[in-house]
């Protein structure tokens, strides 16, 4: 594979066989994945199920021309999506007046028809360089600056996007308030430089012990946030429990010397009958932490169906 690939998916939405042909060929001997549609409407039902970052369309096809999908992407999907589409238009048309009006349709680049591949290629990377450096700017966005996890506004975001998802497969989906146990004592003793290293060790030592598709992020202060899709209420309490383990089984290793540190853990569990909002998943949530740091800290709580609280562990 070329080794500036992003190892990312390339649409391609052209109705003449050969030219079609000639492309995939060419952009699979450059290492890319491609997927292939032969006119407008099937190239839009691929774009509008995600994971296209790049799409290359001819001008005219049927049903649904290049310059129409364009619109359809900049104006019905990409502002609901973060991740951009870059767009590279092919035509035989090359009258100034064709190119401004491809442009202006949402195309990022413009390749007249026939065409050099090696010119192809090179434009193709150009657009791999723009995405590259558009997603690095959305992680930038998105990140925590201290702890490099998901951002408050991020991760309550996850949150809503699991939410839909999950309830649409009707799966349950776990979340956890978690906040390091006397923090205030521990600026107030060390200092804030002593605080901010802990709460990058708590994170560093979380983030080992998550699933690959569970999100983390930084909620506020010393407050962590976990979503845990399709959870049980057992899977939830153990994964609790060896969350909380993994913060205090060992001193954190400060310029003050080794510091003792646990964490508290609110738990609650939503289902597709119980489709709480957002402010409510939190509430429910908080409520929980507060009865784990009223039983005496260092342990997890996991709320009840009914806002009850089951039983503690420590």
């Amino acid at each position: 594979m070329d080794e500036n690939s992003l190892n990312m998916n390339v649409l391609i939405a052209e109705d003449d066989i050969i030219s079609c042909r000639a492309l995939e060929k060419n952009l699979q001997d450059w290492g890319y994945e491609v997927l292939v549609t032969k006119n407008g409407e099937e190239a839009w039902e691929i774009i509008r199920n995600g994971g296209i970052r790049l799409a290359i369309l001819d001008w005219s096809m049927p049903k649904m021309n290049g310059l129409e999908l364009c619109h359809k992407i900049r104006n019905d999907y990409q502002p609901k999506e973060e991740k951009y589409i870059y767009i590279i238009l092919l035509t035989g048309r090359d009258l100034e007046e064709d190119i401004i009006t491809g442009l202006s349709a949402g195309a990022d680049d413009y390749i007249t028809k026939p065409f050099s591949y090696m010119e192809l290629k090179v434009r193709i990377q150009n657009g791999e360089r723009i995405i590259a450096l558009q997603d690095l700017q959305l992680q930038i966005a998105n990140t925590d600056s201290l702890t490099q996890l998901w951002n408050r506004k991020k991760i309550l975001e996850l949150l809503e996007e699991e939410l839909n998802r999950n309830f649409r497969d009707n799966k349950p989906v776990g979340v956890i308030m978690l906040d390091i146990d006397n923090f205030k004592t521990i600026n107030d003793t060390y200092g804030h430089l002593i605080g901010d290293k802990i709460i990058i060790e708590v994170a560093s030592r979380l983030q080992k012990k998550v699933r690959s598709y569970d999100k983390i992020g930084r909620y506020g202060g010393d407050e962590l946030l976990l979503v845990l899709p399709g959870l049980s209420r057992q899977d939830a309490k153990n994964i609790a429990e060896r969350l909380r383990k993994a913060v205090c089984a060992e001193k954190i290793q400060t310029d003050a010397g080794p510091i003792d540190t646990t964490v508290s853990l609110g738990v609650s569990i939503f289902d597709k009958a119980s489709r709480p909002s957002t402010k409510k998943i939190i509430e429910k949530s908080d409520h929980a932490l507060y009865m784990a740091k009223e039983r005496g800290r260092n342990s997890s709580v996991v709320s009840g169906p009914d806002s009850a609280i089951e039983k503690d562990t420590q």
